[in-house]
């Protein structure tokens, strides 16, 4: 059987140079790992904050790679450096504002600032790509509100069959 591929693209300056180790994207596949019972495996970057590297780097996991889901974390606030949404759309072909709308509106459960995220999604081809917080428990947080959409999504852009352990999180899908 054929693994699904999911990309993890961490946009972090001081990451890429080495300064710290990143824990973002490590949280995000720990997340995918809780969540898949499909066999998957991951494409994962550590990249500055530079639009056109980002722009690159995201249709190259889509376009190359064939990541069928695409998570990023990081550059989403208001920071002059922060460009993660606006490289997204530029790759996009369909923005999905409504996974955006959802992370703050969960975020803002915990903290006042979740007005400042700019998270959003996308899609690209037969790929879904979402924008996530840096921080490892936001990161949980809205992935487990968003994500029991995510195998539906991808069905309906003709992509891979994801499976969920429902004893984790439950995939939404239409009863037929």
């Amino acid at each position: 059987m054929q693994r699904v591929k999911i990309g993890v693209l961490v946009l972090s300056d001081r990451a890429s140079r080495g300064e710290y180790e990143d824990i973002s994207g490590q949280a995000i596949m720990e997340t995918m790992r809780a969540y898949l019972t499909t066999p998957h495996e991951f494409d994962y970057r550590v990249i500055p904050d530079e639009q056109a590297t980002i722009e690159e780097s995201l249709i190259e996991m889509v376009d190359v790679a064939g990541c069928a889901l695409v998570l990023t974390t990081g550059g989403t606030g208001p920071a002059l450096r922060d460009v993660t949404p606006e490289a997204t759309e530029r790759v996009c072909e369909k923005m999905l504002p409504g996974f955006g709308e959802l992370m703050r509106q969960v975020s803002l459960q915990y903290v006042p600032t979740a007005i400042l995220s700019r998270q959003s999604a996308g899609t690209r081809g037969k790929s879904l790509i979402i924008n996530l917080p840096g921080k490892p428990k936001s990161i949980r947080e809205c992935l487990d509100a968003v994500f029991p959409a995510v195998p539906y999504c991808i069905d309906l852009m003709e992509g891979p069959f994801l499976e969920t352990d429902e004893a984790v999180i439950k995939a939404f899908r239409p009863k037929k």
